[in-house]
């Protein structure tokens, strides 16, 4: 971890049991999700088994529901949850004063182009 921060969003800008998508100029990009406890998490936008957005998916408690096949994704470690196996790439994040924060080395060589 670079402890390079880079400002992202207020907490509030999150939608609570969703996303919020950060652009990167190379896909693909990154999801922040918020769950019913404001607990925050920082997922590639990218399920591990078909590629789906996981920003679309539903989250409920710590996980978050892929939209296309309804696999189950843990949202502090980005894996998914047994039978299914598989991992997406997540990301160091802070919250401080309300605004999330994203190691911003991570966000220019982390996962990219992951087809």
């Amino acid at each position: 971890m670079s402890q390079e921060w880079q400002a992202i969003c207020k907490i509030d800008d999150i939608p609570v049991l969703g996303a919020r998508v950060v652009v990167r100029s190379v896909k693909p990009d990154v999801a922040i999700f918020r769950n019913s406890q404001n607990k925050i998490f920082a997922l590639l936008d990218k399920c591990p088994h078909k590629g789906g957005p996981l920003s679309q998916g539903i989250v409920f408690g710590e996980k978050v529901a892929c939209p296309l096949h309804n696999w189950n994704i843990e949202l502090p470690t980005g894996c998914a949850v047994s039978p299914d196996e598989g991992c997406t790439q997540k990301f160091s994040l802070k919250v401080e004063q309300e605004l999330v924060y994203l190691d911003a080395a991570e966000l220019r060589t982390l996962a990219l182009d992951a087809s």
